[in-house]
């Protein structure tokens, strides 16, 4: 596994069958694209290049029911079936009201019965209540949007293709977007529910991401206690399938809201997957944050919000957590009015009510073109935490996990381990708490590990004892202290992430290494190695020890002709190398056999090659790693 850096502009294929994007299915990114206006394909290129598998984004009622029964898809249309094309999953909100559908702070009819025979019962053939507005939008958006659905049939997308996620509003918690009581949320997720499997029993709903914007009050178990009197409650599974939450500022949120979700579920005697929707920490050092006020609560330095997606994802997957979702592609206009924008400025703007100052949340810096403060000095670039998303895409996205297992060493350090069964891999994920470098030791699982930072990747082996004596960088000083128990500031230093495959006695197949060539290769080899090899320190006759092999990083895109490098460890020495290569995700090939570090490859222009190493010993001693995964990949310009 090697972090890579960031080079995003290209031409992307347009056929999510045949590209090599990872689409990591339990990491997704919201507002990659948009209903309001047409979304560049370099939105959709820049989310798939870090990895992303799903987007989330509402679709508000307001914009697709124009006047009373009179509906205009054409904005959803080309968003949807733009995210489909490029292979995104969705993650919709259903959200919003008409104003000619108000009833104060409610929506008209809310309490009417749903089906048009004066219940909410459900069979077949039942007509909906056209005086129960909410109830005749969500079939309506269902209806079209399902797989099969309208749009689907009109030939613009795969009939298979379509929404199967749908989130009842967003953050119902907090007065900014719900209004209501908790009684009329209640009432909306359940006329959801029972539309939604009515139209598409596939589907799954989901009660909207909750924000716990306070520790007073926990909506979820109100929620639940209106549902606690409802005979109809369990029949119709708690009228919920998934429930959503959204961890912001201090990682161990992410932890702890999924704990306290289940914890609330369980209480009520079941449970549900639970999703991370939204989880993000701006930024104050960079525009539109507030750059003159480092002390500024709740935000974080360019460096911080990197750190914080890789810890806050492996807080939240340790607690079962499905999917994590973060805030958001770029900064677009967050939650300031549109057409804010102003140059950047050391806070000579902050004078009465002037909005001067927004949250620089985005993976991405706005667009000289933006609606949006647009005035960033390098505009469209990548922040760091861009990188940290695609390294959790590649370490976490491209096989399953689980287990996720937090190991509190002493209170300095945060261990977090994962299983990766099919390649028989352990992840840990470890960063420093306290505001002095401190060095861990971690007793290793295997021969050896590959310790991957923000900035690259190498490997290490255990000391005589079987531990790994690895130095974990400072924290930077905050603000937010951390909301968990072990105190320290909330967001740690920079976080390492250490693979290692568990010693077994399985060596690698044998190969056929006579004449081996690979479509569109035709490999130049270097001479002699590239840099010098380790010493032997045992005589072959007494290794038993497998070697080590890995293929050194390689840039995001590369020229047809480029250099492919590899290194190898062992005790009595290597005696040669087997290089495997992967074209567009097809299968693995043998590319050479040889005892050279490195060699020209000779690719071709749009396809994406990954490649892995595999070493022979003096001793005969084959490397472990028989389930091949990439460990250096490029795309070819």
């Amino acid at each position: 596994m090697i972090i890579l850096p960031i080079l995003l502009i290209f031409s992307l294929p347009l056929d999510s069958q045949t590209d090599s994007y990872i689409r990591a299915d339990r990491l997704g990114i919201t507002h990659i694209s948009s209903g309001a206006v047409e979304t560049p394909e370099t939105r959709y290129q820049q989310a798939l290049m870090l990895g992303a598998g799903w987007n989330r984004f509402p679709i508000y009622w307001q914009w697709a029911e124009t006047a009373p029964g009179e509906w205009d898809w054409s904005r959803f249309d080309r968003q949807i079936t733009n995210d489909l094309r490029f292979g995104l999953q969705i993650n919709a909100i259903l959200i919003g009201r008409p104003d000619f559908y108000a009833d104060g702070e409610r929506i008209q009819g809310m309490y009417e019965p749903i089906f048009a025979d004066g219940t909410d019962i459900p069979a077949a053939g039942k007509a909906l209540n056209p005086n129960n507005p909410w109830g005749v939008y969500v079939a309506q958006v269902v209806n079209r949007y399902k797989p099969g659905g309208e749009l689907a049939r009109s030939g613009n997308i795969p009939l298979g293709s379509g929404i199967r996620v749908w989130e009842i509003w967003n953050e119902p918690d907090f007065e900014n977007f719900w209004r209501g009581t908790d009684r009329d949320y209640a009432r909306l997720l359940k006329i959801s529910y029972i539309v939604i499997k009515r139209v598409d029993p596939s589907a799954q709903v989901m009660f909207g991401g909750l924000l716990y914007p306070n520790g007073e009050s926990n909506f979820l178990a109100q929620v639940l206690n209106i549902y606690a009197n409802d005979p109809s409650a369990p029949e119709n599974n708690w009228f919920m399938d998934l429930v959503a939450v959204h961890a912001y500022n201090d990682p161990w949120r992410s932890a702890w809201l999924t704990i306290y979700a289940r914890q609330t579920m369980i209480a009520f005697g079941f449970n549900r997957p639970i999703w991370i929707n939204e989880s993000g920490v701006p930024v104050w050092d960079d525009y539109p944050g507030p750059t003159w006020q480092p002390e500024s609560q709740r935000y974080a330095t360019l460096e911080q919000q990197a750190w914080y997606y890789i810890q806050s994802a492996a807080y939240g997957w340790s607690e079962g957590a499905d999917k994590i979702f973060f805030h958001q592609l770029y900064d677009d206009c967050g939650d300031q009015p549109a057409g804010t924008d102003f140059f950047p400025h050391n806070g000579s703007l902050c004078t009465g009510d002037n909005i001067c100052y927004g949250d620089a949340h985005g993976l991405f810096r706005n667009l000289s073109t933006s609606q949006c403060f647009s005035h960033h000095p390098s505009p469209g670039t990548a922040r760091p935490a861009a990188r940290a998303f695609r390294l959790l895409a590649e370490v976490f996205g491209r096989e399953p996990f689980e287990n996720g297992d937090q190991v509190y060493v002493d209170d300095r350090f945060v261990t977090i381990t994962f299983d990766r069964p099919r390649t028989n891999e352990r992840i840990t994920v470890m960063w420093n708490r306290r505001l002095e470098e401190a060095t861990l030791t971690w007793q290793a699982v295997g021969q050896n590990g590959q310790l991957i930072s923000l900035d690259g990747s190498t490997l290490i082996e255990p000391d005589a004892a079987g531990n790994y004596q690895i130095t974990l960088l400072a924290a930077i000083p905050d603000v937010d202290r951390s909301s968990s128990d072990f105190g320290g500031v909330a967001i740690g230093g920079p976080p390492l992430i250490l693979i290692e495959q568990r010693t077994s006695n399985i060596r690698p197949v044998e190969v056929d290494l006579e004449s081996i060539e690979v479509e569109g290769t035709s490999p130049t080899v270097t001479p002699v190695p590239t840099s010098v090899a380790p010493r032997p320190t045992v005589n072959p006759a007494d290794d038993i020890t497998p070697p080590v092999a890995v293929v050194l990083a390689l840039p995001e895109t590369s020229p047809p002709d480029f250099t492919v490098t590899w290194e190898g460890q062992d005790n009595s020495g290597i005696a040669s190398y087997l290089i495997w290569v992967r074209i567009d995700e097809g299968e693995w090939t043998p590319w050479l056999n040889t005892e050279a570090t490195s060699a020209i490859f000779n690719g071709e222009p749009g396809r994406r090659y990954e490649f892995a190493a595999w070493a022979q010993d003096l001793a005969g001693n084959w490397s472990e790693n028989i389930n091949l995964q990439a460990q250096a990949n490029t795309q070819v310009e």
